[in-house]
């Protein structure tokens, strides 16, 4: 029986002070963290009465966070790396819940105990944010991104002990196991021994049953809307979504960005 071992190739620091830095060495991040309200390292100092540019969340400086999270995507996707003025706030919305900042997430009608329903249209960035945002937690809090598309795979060299997989055996030494489950919607169902079986539909429901005895987080990133999921998991599945998450959309003006 095959267990999914995390993903530890950006195993985070156990501080947050090194969240978010890295190494002090590291030319392109800051080697300290700023006080709140503050700017990193090397940073010009905002202008008085620059509110927006002192925002803070979870007492880090919102700028300070996007500009080390540009230079952590620089090196991992390229230097054209850019977070954009338009996903600002959805930015906020995803660092507020990966801070575990209560007031704001309050504020912002966002639930610490449910996990992140990331949608958009196609290319928009969805699976390079939540690439991003492993950055955050602490490693009680890491999550192990999983295309749904490898999953379909494993399905069908597995068969059933996927479904467990994912769900009564999603378990490590310290508690429930978050997965993000990327591109939902990108999977087929498919046959097992002649029966047919909607494996992510599967794996929702039994996580959703960790999830109210064990707090078993899980985060979907997806370009289906809400009557897309509902023809392609059915009403139930997506009764217990609602359940499990906290639903961020971006724009759906959005260019894909592999074009």
């Amino acid at each position: 029986m095959k267990t999914e071992a995390p993903n530890n190739r950006n195993q985070v620091p156990s501080t947050t002070a090194q969240k978010i830095t890295g190494s002090p060495s590291d030319p392109l991040t800051p080697s300290s963290v700023p006080p709140s309200g503050g700017t990193a390292v090397g940073l010009a100092t905002p202008p008085a009465g620059a509110d927006a540019l002192l925002e803070t969340i979870g007492g880090y400086s919102f700028q300070w966070l996007i500009h080390n999270l540009e230079a952590h995507g620089r090196k991992q996707f390229g230097p054209s790396f850019a977070i954009r003025q338009t996903d600002h706030n959805l930015m906020r919305r995803l660092l507020v819940y990966f801070l575990a900042d209560a007031n704001k997430a309050s504020q912002l009608g966002i639930d610490l105990h449910k996990g992140i329903f990331l949608t958009g249209p196609i290319g928009c960035g969805k699976t390079t944010l939540m690439s991003l945002m492993r950055l955050i937690p602490g490693p009680d809090q890491n999550f192990t991104i999983k295309p749904t598309r490898d999953i379909t795979f494993e399905f069908i060299q597995d068969g059933y002990e996927v479904i467990h997989r994912y769900s009564r055996l999603s378990f490590h030494a310290h508690g429930p196991r978050t997965y993000c489950f990327d591109d939902l919607g990108a999977e087929q169902a498919l046959k097992y021994y002649g029966n047919e079986c909607n494996v992510m539909a599967e794996i929702v429901l039994s996580r959703y049953d960790f999830y109210k005895a064990f707090s078993m987080l899980t985060h979907f990133t997806t370009n289906l809307t809400a009557s897309e999921i509902d023809a392609m998991y059915g009403p139930r599945v997506r009764s217990r979504m609602r359940e499990m998450f906290n639903l961020i959309s971006f724009d759906d003006r959005h260019n894909d960005l592999r074009q």
